[in-house]
């Protein structure tokens, strides 16, 4: 019998998804929140909403016995755990099942046979399952973990047994960081998970990480769902994914999935979840993968699943939680088109990806109108519970389709008590050719202002070579952005569209002013000809009746422009005049702001006849700030390893800063001093504020 009210245990965008398709369902919705989510999206969608305490996780949503009175209070006949935000523990299931209440997941035996990624590599090492290479007992201290990791050979990687998304995780090159980040790994499984034990494995070099989809009911049915690519991360946390993996052959395909398979049987599994693999990007036979974990819930990445088979992930794990049988076997899985998905982050990219929080002053995702410019758009619409038919692959003529699942308002915060991410971009094409272009179109048409946000490096990865050739693997980032980020690169026809967009915008501008009634003296026309200076290189540009024209040469463009507008669409970008280009514009200092194709521009736009006297302008000098150790972000200071008078040297670590439950070690620029300290163990810090100073 299905269920008549279902409780979300978590917030944000997995809350507002599943409330979405149980509505769908005819199921009423019951939210809970802390007090910093009491205007929240997924709590103004809820037919109910219940408060479970402060802002802090630990005090609210991590507490399992809060979830279940609310639940009670309420009704709700079943509980859905999101991604797991409670985390799952084998004793919150129990006790939905001991209070009459079905747990939307899989059983408690299942959860925490895999929930502890120490047994778990047992149990399937037992399985015949391939492995990868490690110390699976307990380490009793810091030396005792030099000494395992010099056995296993370097690098290797240090994982907190009970951590999850990229959290409590550390790789080691060398002695000095196992010994620097042991600790800190520890810790961060403590604070996040309540379970401080490590584990220390080889790390694979070169490698891909790619996981397989599980759906099984109750009946003894399970079958895979293809595969995804989630290769690109940073700091061990995903960035994008795809489905399928353009490195997964059908071969390999089939020999991950049937062993997926069988893990899960071992363990009695059903709902949905998700084996992890490494796999070696270097073996071409395709059997070189290991298994690295097995999460017993949604996945954040479930929306490329969904796009390429058609299923609703959530309403198949809802009818499983009521004892219904999936209704289909293996072999009706189909595989239909290509799917990317990218996780917008509220960090800085151009500040080494620090954690940002703050009012989102403006959100608006891309709407289908804003995507115009992929030919044949469409939007979405979600996706239902049915199989695609029409086997691997589709008409090239299919139209590709947006789609962004968020929890987030115009005017709402983003704290730092949660995770930094804002919404997910996913969309879906025929090829992965055509699902890579309309990720570049979406995030052009991205609005968003107030925290710093990754939208940029998003379009950057999308357009790198290395990306769109499918050449991935885990170390993409490190090895692409090694000196960090500082916007896409810009080609000619990219800077001289911009130009002429900058000197067009500044002509309706001045166009306007002209229009002020009671000017002394009659109406001026506004100027034609302008100097667009974009990254230090001067552009002649004229605008007339005729057309726009830079550096001397006519550009077949067509525009729009009010002053005010945010956005500006140019029609007949590109060598060959066939693209439309969306181009966000600020007004900025003599001139504008322009971002498109993963970076921003400052455009100043001034009279020809004015701008020969910039020349003789004085460039401001920037102050060294390099004497002074800087809180990069907001967060609190749980480590201060030196005092005054001590002596540093360069890329010593001084601090650590802990920021949206991830810590981050603060290291000496040079050699020197410390002359004073600003700051204590234990202090909230704002950005920018100074810990200490150096001589």
């Amino acid at each position: 019998m299905m269920f008549k009210k279902i409780l979300v245990a978590n917030r944000g965008e997995i809350a507002c998804r599943v409330m979405r398709t149980a509505k769908a369902m005819g199921i009423k919705t019951v939210a809970v929140y802390s007090d910093a989510d009491a205007r929240a999206p997924h709590v103004l969608m809820a037919d109910e909403s219940v408060r479970l305490g402060p802002a802090p996780a630990a005090e609210s949503y991590l507490k399992a016995e809060l979830i279940l009175l609310a639940a009670k209070e309420t009704g709700a006949d079943c509980i859905h755990p999101g991604y797991g935000f409670l985390s799952e523990r084998e004793s919150f299931a129990l006790a939905c099942a001991e209070a009459g209440i079905a747990f939307v997941g899989p059983p408690p035996g299942a959860i925490a046979a895999m929930g502890d990624k120490i047994e778990s590599k047992k149990l399937a090492k037992a399985a015949g399952v391939n492995v990868v290479p490690g110390y699976l007992g307990e380490i009793d201290s810091t030396d005792h973990a030099v000494e395992i990791a010099g056995g296993i050979g370097y690098p290797v990687m240090m994982k907190a047994s009970a951590g999850g998304g990229g959290k409590g995780m550390r790789l080691a090159y060398s002695e000095q960081d196992v010994r620097e980040g042991f600790e800190a790994t520890k810790r961060e499984g403590l604070a996040s998970f309540g379970d401080d034990r490590v584990f220390i494995e080889k790390f694979i070099e070169s490698p891909r990480h790619i996981e397989i989809q599980l759906i099984g009911d109750q009946h003894g049915n399970i079958v895979y769902l293809n595969e995804r690519e989630c290769s690109i991360q940073r700091r061990h946390q995903k960035v994008v994914e795809e489905a399928p993996s353009p490195f997964v052959t059908p071969k390999m395909r089939k020999a991950m999935g049937e062993q997926a398979v069988a893990l899960a049987q071992a363990v009695g599994y059903y709902s949905a979840g998700t084996v992890e693999l490494i796999v070696s990007g270097a073996d071409t036979t395709g059997e070189g993968f290991y298994f690295l974990e097995m999460n017993t819930r949604l996945q954040v990445e479930h929306p490329v699943t969904e796009e390429i088979t058609g299923l609703d992930l959530v309403e198949l794990m809802i009818r499983v939680a009521a004892g219904e049988p999936l209704g289909f076997t293996q072999d009706d899985v189909k595989l239909n088109g290509w799917s990317i998905e990218n996780r917008v982050y509220a960090e800085d990219p151009y500040r080494g990806f620090l954690p940002s929080i703050g009012r989102l002053v403006r959100y608006n995702p891309p709407l289908p109108f804003a995507l115009s410019e992929v030919e044949g758009y469409a939007p979405s619409g979600g996706a239902s519970t049915s199989l695609s038919t029409n086997g691997e692959g589709v008409a090239e003529s299919a139209e590709p389709r947006v789609r962004v699942d968020d929890g987030v308002r115009e005017g709402g915060e983003v704290s730092m008590f949660y995770d930094p991410m804002i919404a997910k971009l996913i969309t879906w094409a025929p090829t992965r050719e055509g699902a890579i272009a309309a990720q570049i179109a979406a995030l052009d048409a991205f609005e968003l202002e107030g925290p710093g946000n990754n939208i940029d490096f998003l379009s950057a990865i999308m357009q790198h070579p290395r990306f769109q050739s499918g050449a991935l693997t885990t170390g993409f980032i490190a090895e692409e952005y090694p000196d960090g980020f500082h916007g896409a690169p810009a080609d000619a026809e990219l800077l001289k569209t911009l130009a002429a967009v900058a000197a067009f915008a500044a002509t309706a501008e001045a166009d306007r002013a002209r229009r002020i009634d009671g000017q002394l003296g009659k109406r001026l026309r506004p100027p034609a000809d302008w100097v667009v200076t974009i990254d230090k290189i001067d552009h002649a540009v004229t605008v007339s009746t005729d057309g726009i024209a830079v550096d001397a040469e006519d550009l077949d463009l067509s525009l729009e422009y009010t002053p005010g507008d945010r956005m500006v669409v140019a029609d007949g970008h590109g060598a060959d005049g066939d693209e439309h280009l969306t181009i966000r514009i600020a007004k900025a200092r003599a001139g504008f702001k322009l971002t498109a194709r993963g970076a921003s521009h400052v455009a100043r736009v001034l009279p020809a006849r004015v701008a020969p006297y910039t020349a003789h302008l004085i460039e401001k000098v920037a102050p060294d700030l390099s004497k002074f150790l800087i809180c990069p972000m907001p967060g609190l200071l749980v480590r201060l390893d030196v005092a005054a008078g001590d002596k540093v040297e360069a890329g010593q670590a001084l601090a650590v800063v802990e920021a949206m439950k991830m810590e981050n070690i603060l290291r000496a620029e040079k050699t020197g001093t410390v002359k004073s300290v600003a700051a204590k163990t234990g202090d909230s810090l704002a950005v920018d504020q100074v810990i200490l100073e150096l001589d």
